[in-house]
């Protein structure tokens, strides 16, 4: 037994010494021979039947489970093992599952990555089956509200830096509704596929939603409407007040803790100054299995198009929610994490914006790129290589064509097709005379400038206006 012990420790050493290579990012052949040794002791332990441990290491069915309805919209795989596999469907369920692999209890983090659905592109109206999400969440046991007030904070903090129209944050609680079929009759096992026909409100009238809740779903009409009593509700902490005296509702121990804590939220957005932007709508839903508490979905207010645009139906451009049992989910032990996040759709929103800036007639630049080197004339690849090489190692964002002899006009042309502001013209007499002609491509004036004052020129043009507060 003394022996055995002696080696399950150095198979951990050996094992943790092969994390920290990878962690360190060491060469490939140093890894793979750690990985070899480790092998070998693992070996020389040889199997132990009796030992049966919950590890957390592969995706193997991650997925399954957490998304309700919206299932049917995960890519299943199968490996050559024949494990199932998906694609990631979003960011948070990975994140969970990250929290409980290395045993963590606080982190607040962003994360942007690209995640897939199987659904019906529509690409005017930003839906993709591949696209990138933007992710903010706090995991950690605090105080009530005090993170979900800030998500809201960063979210509102984002939308209107992105200056894409004003918007509106629905915000919403899983408990109130849960409390509110209870009241209404719903049985529980119908909770969840009602709430995903409740969360279509923002799309289809009422009257259809009611007609999926009875027609598709068996529930009794009058059911249906207790429902669509409270659901076409909407506005501010009065009607959380007014919720809070309702004779039937504040009965629930559910629905009461819910409007409890939307009560302090409220008290905490107009500390943060953006209450003004949030509105308590009982008919969001928000879909997803996991969220237990809070929810909230950012809409644009745009109802119509404005002058010269094309109307924009893309959704919700960002939302989030309280998802306090989901690590709970992974962990073999059951402990809990709670946390709170948003995401920001980030295909949605430039849906938005690449339809205004062409409603505008507004070029979208696909380029950060700052000044293109050009050539007047030819054999002067040499010369334009040494200049952009000079321009890179001052930091400008600086390219050239890949061509020995190009055309002026063709620089001239990409420059303009790509948004790139200067252009870095040399030739023949340039180098003589030690300058560099500079010129602005929306004004078309050119300026000769010292080889050596070039950099400073560069970034004078193009830094920001200073902003004095």
């Amino acid at each position: 037994m003394a022996e055995r012990a002696a080696l399950e420790e150095l198979v951990r050493l050996q094992g943790e010494h092969v994390r920290e290579l990878k962690q360190q990012k060491a060469s490939a052949e140093q890894i793979e021979e750690e990985v070899a040794k480790l092998l070998k002791l693992k070996a020389q332990l040889g199997p132990d039947e009796g030992k049966h441990k919950f590890v957390l290491k592969t995706p193997k069915e991650t997925l399954t489970g957490k998304y309700g309805e919206d299932s049917k919209l995960i890519y299943d795989l199968k490996d050559q093992g024949g494990e199932l596999l998906s694609l990631r469907y979003d960011l948070t369920v990975p994140f969970a599952r990250y929290l409980a692999m290395n045993k963590l209890t606080n982190i607040k983090r962003y994360h942007i990555a690209k995640v897939y659905r199987r659904d019906n592109p529509a690409m005017t109206r930003g839906r993709y089956r591949e696209f990138y999400q933007c992710d903010f969440d706090i995991a950690g046991q605090f105080d009530p509200m005090i993170p979900d007030a800030e998500c809201l904070k960063i979210m509102c903090e984002i939308l209107n830096s992105l200056q894409i129209g004003d918007f509106l944050v629905k915000v919403n609680d899983r408990r109130i509704l849960d409390g509110m079929f209870a009241i209404c009759g719903v049985p529980d096992s119908k909770f969840r596929t009602i709430c995903s026909s409740v969360d279509k409100l923002d799309k289809v009238p009422w009257e259809e939603v009611k007609n999926e809740m009875v027609g598709e779903k068996g529930l009794a009409p009058e059911v249906a409407d207790r429902i669509g009593d409270y659901v076409q509700q909407h506005g501010g902490v009065s009607l959380v007040e007014q919720l809070l005296q309702d004779p039937k509702l504040s009965q629930n121990k559910q629905a009461l803790e819910g409007l409890g804590d939307l009560k302090l939220l409220f008290e905490y957005l107009t500390l943060f100054g953006i209450a003004d932007k949030i509105s308590f709508d009982l008919s969001l839903a928000r879909g997803l299995d996991y969220y237990t508490g809070v929810i909230y979905e950012a809409v644009l207010l745009q109802t119509a198009a404005q002058a010269g645009e094309e109307p924009l139906g893309v959704g919700s451009v960002a939302a989030g929610g309280r998802y306090d049992g989901l690590v709970g989910m992974f962990d073999p032990k059951g402990r809990k994490v709670p946390c709170v996040g948003l995401s920001i759709g980030v295909e949605r929103i430039f849906s938005i914006v690449e339809q205004r800036l062409e409603a505008l007639e507004e070029k979208v630049r696909t380029t950060e790129t700052q000044v293109l080197v050009a050539s007047a004339q030819k054999k002067l690849l040499e010369e334009r290589l040494k200049l952009v090489s000079e321009l890179w190692d001052a930091g400008i964002k600086a390219e050239l064509l890949y061509k020995k002899n190009p055309k002026l006009l063709n620089q001239l042309q990409y420059c303009e097709e790509a948004g790139i502001p200067l252009v870095a013209i040399i030739g023949e007499q340039e180098l003589k005379d030690g300058v560099v002609k500079l010129r602005s491509v929306a004004s078309r004036e050119e300026v000769d400038v010292r080889r050596e004052d070039l950099v400073k020129e560069i970034k004078r043009r193009t830094s920001p206006p200073l902003c004095i507060c």
